[in-house]
């Protein structure tokens, strides 16, 4: 029987296939659907200190709005029995770890170092078995360099460090200008995970209605290639733990995530197109194509093909590039149809 099993965050899992956050995990039922699909562990959606002060701000504001008007106003006043914030997830984290078996990794998205560690150290009480950082600062202060950015992350991670004990990672963004550089500073801080990598969504532009509006699109199998080829030049390099996220939807897809050295895999479009059965129909797939190649567990094939452990060292290096271009070639051209039609 081939193991699956692997360790992820000092969590055991049954396998390397984990949900991502979703719509999925906006709901107690999600979540069940979750485990019951075969998701060996869930991240949660994050949570969002803007959000919650916008609530806050808009609560405020309406409770206050003309209470001043007349002397009896006041007395009018309902008094509220509970108050915007982020208690709605903090209860579904609670709820989700008494319905589910799985480890329920949470997610925060902080705006400022206080609230980093405030809402760090609720999601731990509340009994999250890990963290994830989805830490993403968009600098649009032309003073503000890069190493600023960085140095404000890795400050984030190590105040969230200081004050929570369970294991905390951090999902990366693809677009620091030295990612082996900075994958190491957040290891050497105290991450014990790197997710690679965080799938920002770009507004469009509505020349008609003359408004940037979001849009949201799911991944395809090609977006994993970026994760696959900076986990397979980490490997070895960076002692954390690494998921890759973003575009895998098949057992072929998440085998590659492993060879490269990923510990887990995460998905979310394909359970979106497909729905939740697809952890188990991907697991069944993995599991052939681990027999079939001689393989007793995913931990032999983790790796392998990373620079550490690939026979070409250079194939995921900046010598690649070329060779990929040259890879090119143009399809026969089409002859123009002879005679009648």
């Amino acid at each position: 029987m081939i193991d699956l099993r692997t360790r992820y965050l000092g969590l055991d899992l049954a396998s390397p296939l984990v949900a991502s956050a979703s719509p999925l995990t906006k709901s107690l039922d999600g979540f069940r659907i979750l485990e019951d699909g075969g998701a060996s562990a869930i991240v949660m959606h994050s949570l969002y200190e803007e959000e919650i002060k916008g609530e806050q701000a808009a609560h405020d504001h309406f409770m206050d709005y003309g209470t001043e008007a007349f002397a009896e106003a006041l007395d009018y006043v309902p008094i509220p029995q509970t108050t915007p914030g982020p208690e709605s997830y903090l209860e579904l984290l609670r709820s989700a770890k008494t319905a589910v078996d799985v480890p329920v990794i949470a997610s925060l998205n902080g705006d400022t170092p206080g609230g980093w560690t405030r809402y760090a150290a609720m999601l731990e009480e509340a009994g999250a078995d890990a963290l994830e950082l989805n830490v993403f600062f968009l600098p649009t202060d032309p003073s503000v360099s890069g190493a600023q950015i960085e140095d404000r992350t890795v400050a984030v991670l190590r105040d969230v460090r200081e004050l929570v004990k369970i294991p905390v990672a951090v999902k990366l963004s693809p677009y620091w200008s030295a990612t082996m550089h900075m994958a190491s500073r957040l290891s050497e801080s105290g991450a014990d995970g790197l997710v690679l990598f965080n799938r920002f969504y770009q507004p469009d532009v509505d020349l008609d209605e003359f408004e940037v509006l979001p849009r949201l699109t799911l991944s395809t199998p090609e977006e994993a290639r970026l994760g696959v080829r900076w986990i397979g030049l980490l490997y070895g390099h960076v002692p954390a733990d690494m998921a890759l996220t973003s575009g895998v939807h098949d057992a072929y897809g998440a085998l590659k995530g492993v060879a490269a050295g990923a510990t887990v895999t995460m998905m979310t479009s394909e359970i979106l197109r497909r729905g939740p059965a697809r952890f188990a129909e991907i697991e069944r797939d993995m599991v052939v194509w681990l027999e079939e190649n001689e393989y007793a567990s995913i931990g032999q094939l983790r790796g392998a093909m990373s620079r550490r452990g690939a026979r070409d060292e250079e194939a995921f290096s900046r010598a690649q590039y070329k060779a990929t271009l040259d890879t090119w070639r143009p399809e026969p051209m089409r002859k123009d149809p002879v005679g009648p039609v």
